[in-house]
């Protein structure tokens, strides 16, 4: 009797901890879905990045890559499916930050008559996560002549999936510095895509957390290493020469590759000094707390070869921006189709 009431209480047991576990896988999912609501509900309420947008650049640069895709000025592509009017679905199919919604509406836009429908729940910004092979995510259905539909997808996709390739890794990046409760920014570089493609991928940056540095060489002066050695190895008339052309309307900043040439560059008047190419993060941080404690209103960067598994090693309160050229040179794309509804 003792061991058929064992058996019994051993049994009782397991199926308590089996509703307890299956209870907790439950809240765990409730959690994420309510975590997921709660960031939707941020993202819908903050003014649309789209807005940085101007329409008349954004209809030029869009207009320029799609006459890239018929150069002859024949689409014979186009004239084998006619214009019958047809929908098209897309989907994601990778984990990844959704990005570049304003570029794949404008393309379509520039097609012609071609309407763009998403669904509710996507907003721009929001995280997609563990999608395995095979699994896909509905976002959007675009409707219009089937030839317009076929002439806009592919640029409408690549121009989607690097954005959203920008926008993910520099979600992670900004999230490792969130977790840390580091104060600083996480910025890009101008290590970007020739030509008007800079746009998309500065856009991505902020889509996904990150700052997107100076824009261009008019944005900020940045003195690197070579503009220094064309003064003749002077920070100083590197610092004055700038400063005589730009006034006060534009920051200045200095390429130090020690704690000495960054004193010499505030001295001067420099704005931003960056610490380049440090091997060592703790001299970096060591370098970043003695300049401080005699600048502390002077910006300091920390860059060259950081990545995001380095990233975490030049957090510290003495650094105020950390930037890394892989948020736009190293990225993954995120995989999204177009398929005609048949």
């Amino acid at each position: 009797m003792m061991s058929s009431n064992n058996n019994n209480d051993d049994e009782q047991q397991q199926q308590h901890q089996q509703s307890n576990s299956g209870e907790g896988s439950k809240q765990q999912q409730q959690q994420q879905q309510q975590q997921q609501q709660q960031q939707q509900q941020q993202l819908a309420t903050i003014a649309p990045l789209s807005t940085l947008l101007p329409p008349p650049h954004l209809h030029t640069i869009i207009s320029s890559w799609l006459q890239d895709d018929v150069p002859s000025h024949f689409d014979v592509g186009g004239y084998v499916v006619g214009s019958n009017i047809q929908v098209a679905e897309l989907y994601m199919k990778s984990s990844g930050v959704l990005a570049g919604i304003p570029f794949f509406n404008a393309v379509f836009a520039a097609c012609g008559e071609c309407v763009v429908q998403w669904e509710d729940k996507v907003v721009e910004g929001m995280g997609c996560y563990g999608m395995g092979p095979g699994d896909k995510m509905k976002l959007a259905t675009v409707t219009g002549p089937v030839s317009h539909l076929l002439r806009g997808e592919r640029t409408a996709l690549n121009t989607l999936s690097r954005c959203s390739g920008v926008a993910s890794v520099s979600r992670l990046c900004a999230n490792l510095a969130k977790a840390v409760a580091w104060h600083g920014e996480v910025a890009g570089t101008r290590k970007t895509t020739p030509g008007p493609f800079r746009t998309v991928e500065k856009y991505g940056l902020l889509v996904g957390g990150a700052s997107t540095h100076r824009l261009d060489l008019s944005q900020m002066v940045m003195l690197k290493d070579n503009h220094i050695w064309a003064c003749h190895g002077s920070i100083e008339a590197a610092v004055h020469k700038a400063r005589s052309a730009c006034g006060f309307s534009c920051k200045i900043e200095v390429e130090c590759q020690s704690l000495d040439e960054a004193l010499l560059a505030a001295k001067a008047g420099a704005n931003i000094i960056m610490l380049d190419n440090y091997t060592l993060p703790s001299k970096l941080k060591e370098d970043a707390k003695l300049f401080k404690e005699q600048y502390p209103h002077v910006l300091v960067e920390a860059s060259g070869g950081i990545t995001m598994e380095t990233l975490g090693e030049y957090m510290c309160e003495y650094v105020d921006v950390i930037s890394l050229g892989m948020l736009t040179q190293g990225y993954d794309c995120v995989d999204y189709s177009l398929k005609i509804v048949h």
